[in-house]
């Protein structure tokens, strides 16, 4: 039986891993560090905390934890002024907690960290791999990635017990972000642009799958000190993705084939076009080996839930793409 702390509890993965947690026979007791007051079943322990910074006080809410799972970061304002606000929240913030967790006598520390640090793109058929050498290039992805040098360098020092997950496009119930106005497009019977360059493909992860391979990487002996690449276990194109949403959403799917330069007078530009229709394939094999995971769901079952969650909660007469 397991005292896990979950911080970032509020938030699209948070919500998902608490629920997952109140489901398993391991979670002995469940405490959610939240920056608002949130509804959680009855059995989940709320713990207030105005920051996660490297100020911050963990020190009531480690009270008697086993295991930690960091979900909690900073992910909004993707632009060079972010840079300070990455690094206080994603890096400082995180070492922070992690030397606390120490202190309080915690076992292990899951850290969600993200696929960018690997890198933004892979040639079709290739995939990221959790050994291959970190080419983070923003500040989202450089916090992240001194973050898990950092507590790496202290699982050495201390014997805290550090796993490491790094996820790529996370889908599901309570989705925002791109993949949501990507829905709302669709939803509107907007033409999608689709390059005529040969089709790419993506390695998505559905919430609920993430939160079930999170869990079993705060419980399995053999995560100790390792690092995984998650995915759902099919890799899709975005105009297959595009197509699978619009038979859920019972929309026609429209696509207009335009020739790849022309993807760049889009705006957001060329890093814009990479998100949405270049490649990012991730190896998450490791995973299923050595800690004997499958996902839960398959990807149409996540895109399935996903849709149910968006029809009630976004109805068509309120959609916009602001």
């Amino acid at each position: 039986m397991v005292n896990f702390l979950v911080t970032g509890a509020s938030g699209f993965i948070g919500q998902a891993l608490i629920s997952r947690l109140q489901n398993h026979a391991a979670a002995k007791r469940i405490v959610a560090a939240v920056r608002r007051d949130v509804q959680f079943a009855p059995g989940v322990a709320l713990s207030r905390i105005e920051d996660c910074g490297p100020q911050t006080n963990w020190q009531k809410s480690l009270a008697g934890i086993d295991v930690i799972v960091h979900a909690a970061a900073h992910v909004h304002r993707m632009d060079g002024d972010a840079a300070p606000a990455f690094h206080r929240i994603n890096t400082a913030g995180t070492l922070n907690l992690a030397r606390q967790a120490v202190a309080a006598g915690a076992r292990r520390l899951v850290f969600i960290s993200t696929v960018k640090v690997n890198g933004e793109a892979t040639a079709l058929g290739q995939r990221f791999r959790a050994m291959d050498a970190p080419a983070p290039s923003d500040a989202y992805a450089l916090s992240k990635c001194a973050a898990e040098e950092g507590l790496h360098a202290l699982a050495q020092d201390s014997g805290l017990e550090i796993v490491i997950v790094r996820p790529p496009l996370v889908y599901g119930p309570g989705v925002g972000a791109n993949f949501l106005k990507f829905m709302r497009w669709i939803d509107r019977g907007l033409p999608l642009p689709i390059s005529r360059s040969p089709s790419n493909l993506r390695s998505l992860i559905g919430v609920h799958n993430l939160a079930d391979l999170l869990v079993c990487c705060a419980l399995h002996p053999a995560a100790r000190g390792k690092t995984f690449l998650a995915a759902d276990g099919e890799d899709v194109s975005t105009e297959e993705l595009a197509r699978r949403l619009a038979r859920l959403l019972d929309k026609p799917a429209r696509m207009i084939a335009v020739p790849s330069f022309a993807m760049d007078l889009l705006p957001g530009g060329s890093a814009k076009r990479q998100r949405l229709f270049g490649s990012l394939q991730v190896d998450a094999s490791p995973a299923r080996a050595l800690l004997d995971w499958a996902a839960p769901l398959t990807l149409d079952a996540g895109l399935t839930e996903t849709v149910r969650w968006y029809r009630e909660y976004h109805p068509s007469q309120n959609h916009g793409l602001g």
